[in-house]
């Protein structure tokens, strides 16, 4: 498919029965992830049935609004994305589809100002899904993507013209009767309404396209030692670490790693951020930016910490104490690792 689809954004008018579905990215500036929870306030002004996907993105169900307010689900786009650059300063990227599956897809590259929107019927579904390159699709992986690239299977439409028994044989008999539905364009998920969990992030972005591992892991650690201030700085901990990388062509990666304790210990999340990082196999990947986010936030008080008899552990944590006390004092630039320093 191609940018054809953009024909169906903002000038749309007709009911589209088969779009029900919206996937909503704002385009965030750095450090405005306390904006969020007023931005799904102002989607639930449309409807209650929004699911927040932190830090910068939300599902929304538009069944209801479309009867109630006699609009497509692209028009309530329009409406939603001049409202939130009129009361917040915040641009909106938008797919649309028959249902979240469909609607991430749409939503995948959009620019900002652009509703993406998968034709109607079950053509426009096919038309939509048959050239796509299978990496595309929601829920495949890196590994999955090349072994079935590997057997000739680097679209969507292949995907779904294949038989169920040679996509089983491939990647598994419940992985491959999924992949065999998604590739249709059959989607079982849903939008399920909640609210945003508290979390902080911070994010940084490069200058230009950076390829270097160095400059990636740089960022991470900068990335780390901002969080775990932070955190430390309102006496809280967290459970959940998770590590989004932005590339070039706009698309995300987003990966989450239980920590083993809740914490607010700077090295602890970098190494936990470095392990999500070199996971991905990142070798020539162009990035945009890197953003790191704490879950599961809690008090520090409540948290239980695991007695360590590594002096080392122990020296780490009282010289982080001793830099908090510092650049409370002097600024947060006052003490910071050796990399950074450079």
């Amino acid at each position: 498919m191609s940018d054809g689809e953009r024909g169906m954004s903002d000038g749309g008018r007709g009911m589209h029965n088969g779009v029900t579905t919206l996937y909503v990215r704002f385009l965030l500036p750095p450090m405005h992830e306390a904006l969020l929870p007023q931005l799904l306030a102002l989607l639930r002004e449309f409807t209650p049935q929004v699911e927040a996907l932190p830090p910068d993105a939300a599902l929304v169900d538009v069944r209801g609004a479309r009867r109630y307010f006699g609009r497509s689900a692209v028009d309530l786009a329009a409406l939603i994305r001049v409202r939130a650059l009129a009361l917040y300063g915040v641009e909106c990227a938008i797919g649309a589809g028959p249902g979240p599956m469909l609607a991430r897809m749409a939503a995948r590259g959009a620019a900002p100002g652009v509703t993406r929107s998968v034709p109607e019927g079950d053509g426009g579904v096919r038309e939509f899904l048959v050239e796509r390159p299978v990496g595309e699709l929601p829920g495949i992986g890196r590994a999955t993507a090349r072994t079935l690239c590997e057997y000739g299977l680097d679209t969507l439409g292949k995907v779904g013209a294949a038989p169920l028994s040679t996509l089983q044989r491939l990647v598994g008999a419940r992985a491959g009767r999924e992949l065999s539905e998604k590739a249709r364009g059959v989607d079982r998920t849903r939008v399920v309404p909640n609210a945003a969990a508290r979390s902080l992030s911070v994010e940084r972005p490069f200058p230009r396209d950076e390829l270097d591992p160095f400059r990636h892991r740089r960022a991470l650690l900068s990335g780390a030692e901002e969080l775990g201030a932070r955190m430390r700085g309102e006496d809280q901990v967290c459970r959940t670490l998770v590590l989004t990388v932005r590339y070039a062509d706009r698309s995300t990666t987003t990966r989450s790693k239980a920590l083993p304790e809740q914490t607010a210990h700077s090295t602890e999340l970098a190494k936990a951020a470095y392990r999500m990082y070199e996971a991905l196999g990142l070798q020539r990947a162009r990035v945009r930016a890197l953003s790191l986010r704490a879950e599961g936030l809690t008090s520090a008080e409540r948290a239980t910490h695991q007695l360590s008899f590594d002096p080392t552990d122990e020296k780490t944590r009282r010289i982080e104490e001793v830099a908090d006390r510092a650049r409370a004092k002097f600024g947060p630039g006052a003490i910071v690792p050796g990399t950074l320093a450079a």
